[in-house]
């Protein structure tokens, strides 16, 4: 049975109980399960801490996890990112007082408070920039009003909480962080992870492409195939009509109605759109 380290709390919880259970798999029934076994798919889920994932996972303990990429990061350990799941970004980065660090090279020297020790002190290293690093657990955006720190390293959503704090941004992004699938040196090469990855990647398609079906005319087939190639190639069926034929090809989402208006001025009737719930490429 395939063991998976999966959060317990917060958005990441909650958007990876949902791309699970679109993959197929069995979800807990409420919040205070801990374990949640899936016999149907030889799978048995462990809800931990977002931030203790890595580490179980990287220790063996448990050979799969779901966790953030910052999180993995600030952990250290062995374990690695199998796969970008595409939910929970954001960007990692420095904060301070407006007018008082202007670029990365002025760290130097100065405190810097941050729930990801780990995460700053590898960039600093690989900057080489000699800063000291305060490591609290959460809400760091008060320490320089507090008097604890010059800068803060945080996650950033919105910037809606650094500007509440009276803090903007410094430099690029440290790390832009997504949920992320990871192993262990004890992660199975095959078998259960081989059909999870599968799975994952096929929720991740169908999340990204819906199905356009519509018609046309032969003597606009290739301009039609040109706006939809489809993944590999669209499916052409002729009609019953003469001289028209029906196509249906996987489009991305955010460029659908984009692609229907193109169609439609082309002369591409009947155009519908479908919704993917899963798929295997």
């Amino acid at each position: 049975m395939l063991r998976i380290a999966v959060p317990n709390k917060g958005t990441l919880a909650g958007a990876a109980a949902q791309m699970l259970r679109e993959a197929g798999y069995r979800q807990r029934g409420h919040d205070g399960e801990l374990v949640c076994p899936d016999p149907d798919n030889d799978v048995e889920f462990f809800y931990l801490r977002p931030r203790d994932i890595a580490t179980y996972v990287g220790s063996g303990d448990l050979p799969i996890g779901i966790t953030g990429r910052d999180l993995l990061v600030d952990a250290g350990g062995p374990a690695v990112e199998l796969l970008d799941l595409g939910f929970g970004g954001a960007s990692f980065r420095f904060a301070a007082r407006p007018g008082t660090v202007a670029g990365v090279e002025q760290l130097a020297g100065r405190r810097i408070a941050t729930s990801f020790s780990g995460v700053v002190g590898r960039y600093l290293a690989g900057h080489g920039i000699a800063a000291e690093v305060i490591r609290l657990d959460g809400a760091v955006e008060n320490a320089i009003r507090l008097g604890v720190a010059d800068v803060i390293a945080d996650v950033v959503e919105t910037g809606a909480t650094l500007r509440q704090a009276g803090l903007v941004p410094v430099g690029e992004p440290i790390l832009e962080s997504t949920a992320v699938l990871i192993g262990g040196p004890d992660r199975p090469a095959d078998g259960g992870l081989a059909q999870l990855r599968r799975r994952l990647q096929g929720v991740l398609v169908a999340r990204q492409y819906v199905m356009l079906a519509y018609d046309v005319h032969a003597d606009r087939l290739e301009a039609a195939c040109t706006l939809t190639p489809g993944i590999e190639s669209p499916t052409v069926s002729p009609l019953h009509r003469e001289g028209w034929v029906a196509v249906q090809a996987m489009v991305r989402r955010a460029e659908v109605h984009r692609i229907m208006d193109e169609l439609y001025d082309l002369g591409a009737r009947a155009i519908l759109v479908t919704d993917i719930h899963a798929c295997r490429l």
